[in-house]
């Protein structure tokens, strides 16, 4: 904790105070993220989808949040998490509840497109307020404990959905998902601290604002990691959200119970490798072991396990609980991207790398939809276009991997703005 905590009751009062907000918030967007793989059957049967008009459907959350990801960043910078976060939360329940409400591709879109904007600042703000109220040491272990609350809301999006939605229906599950976006929008404004530890927040112009991001944008160490961001944690949406249950159904065979229960056994994964990360990570920061070398390990596992799952070697269910483990090094990104800037800057540089996580979320989810009706309209059966759609993704992910293999950047030299 910050240097104005003291003592465990402190610690365990800013847990409660500023970690249990943030971690509702992002339970709420991942949950959001990844709930159309479930009800993408339901979807399909009541509106008549074909695979590209679902994966454009689905990825309208990916285009909304990678727009907003300029502008939060700076509105975070100059207005801090509290209420940036709190705002856009109220957005949230109004998309929900709009998805709830439609009955045609257009008003699903637009309400989904809506929720992807509302749930455009739940992490950065988180990574904003822990860069604020907890020392350096510790950001590892934070982001790893939120990016768990992420895989709480994914581990709900899987066999605990499946099993209420003859229940609820997807309509019903929205309305609840409103009135929860309400009342974590309520306890971000009256919990968290206004704030971080008297640093001021940037007061230029709005020119010299976007100039400073576009200075993030077109350096060095930025585009160390662009690309892996786009293919490796865009891809890893781009499945949990939806293409993994096709492929569990087509390639493996498996119904949509067990290919509930396989996004189940993913998640687990997600959510210990996160939890790892989360309590290890001051031990491994204190010797040495820092973001970037987390990074590259877990991405080179990722790339191996792919493969495997590709091929079909080895037990399903380990392959996938091993592959959302590994894909835990996502959360990583955010933080090795921003080392090399000043601090002041933390907002824009996070929220530029998640632009590229959610603009490579939102062309692979919407492309292999695309890839999926050519291949098909070629004569190829689903399984079979799934694989070649799927060995594409691993080349990409191969090539944006090698920049991250070089010695790490110096400092960036973008001015603070």
């Amino acid at each position: 904790m910050s240097d104005d905590g003291r003592g465990g009751a402190s610690q365990s009062r800013a847990w409660v105070r500023i970690f249990l907000p943030f971690a509702l918030g992002y339970y709420l967007s991942y949950l959001l993220r990844t709930v159309n793989a479930v009800i993408s059957p339901a979807l399909t049967e009541e509106l008549g989808l074909t695979a590209a008009s679902l994966g454009l459907l689905t990825s309208t959350y990916f285009l909304a949040f990678a727009l907003a990801q300029i502008p939060v960043g700076m509105a975070l910078d100059r207005f801090g998490p509290r209420r940036v976060e709190a705002a856009l939360l109220l957005l949230t329940a109004l998309g929900s509840g709009l998805f709830a409400l439609g009955d045609s591709l257009g008003s699903l879109g637009l309400a989904r497109a809506l929720i992807g904007a509302g749930v455009s600042a739940c992490l950065m703000a988180a990574l904003k307020g822990f860069a604020l109220w907890y020392p350096p040491e510790r950001q590892s272990s934070m982001i790893g404990f939120i990016m768990a609350a992420g895989a709480f809301g994914a581990l709900t999006a899987s066999v605990p959905l499946e099993a209420v939605l003859p229940f609820l229906g997807w309509r019903g599950v929205f309305w609840i998902i409103a009135a929860t976006a309400l009342l974590a929008s309520v306890l971000l404004l009256r919990s968290l601290p206004d704030a971080g530890r008297g640093r001021s927040a940037p007061r230029g112009s709005l020119g010299n604002a976007l100039q400073v991001v576009a200075g993030i944008y077109v350096t060095p160490a930025f585009l160390r990691f662009a690309a892996s961001s786009a293919f490796f944690v865009g891809g890893f949406m781009a499945l949990q959200s939806l293409w993994a249950v096709p492929w569990l159904m087509h390639v493996n065979g498996f119904d949509l119970g067990q290919a509930a229960v396989m996004l189940v056994v993913l998640n687990l994964g997600s959510l210990c490798g996160q939890l790892s990360i989360g309590f290890m990570g001051v031990w491994l920061a204190r010797r040495g072991i820092e973001a970037l070398a987390l990074l590259r390990w877990g991405y080179a596992g990722v790339l191996v396990v792919q493969v495997a799952i590709l091929s079909s070697t080895g037990s399903l269910p380990l392959l996938w609980f091993v592959f959302g483990m590994l894909s835990a090094a996502n959360s990583q990104t955010y933080l090795a991207a921003s080392r090399a800037f000043p601090p002041s800057l933390f907002g824009r540089v996070s929220t530029a790398i998640n632009l590229m996580a959610f603009v490579g979320a939102f062309a692979l989810q919407w492309g292999l939809g695309l890839a999926l009706d050519l291949l098909q309209s070629q004569g190829y059966g689903l399984g079979t276009a799934l694989r070649f759609s799927f060995a594409g993704l691993i080349v990409l992910q191969a090539v944006s991997f090698l920049p991250l293999l070089r010695s790490s950047a110096r400092h960036s030299g973008v001015a603070e703005g």
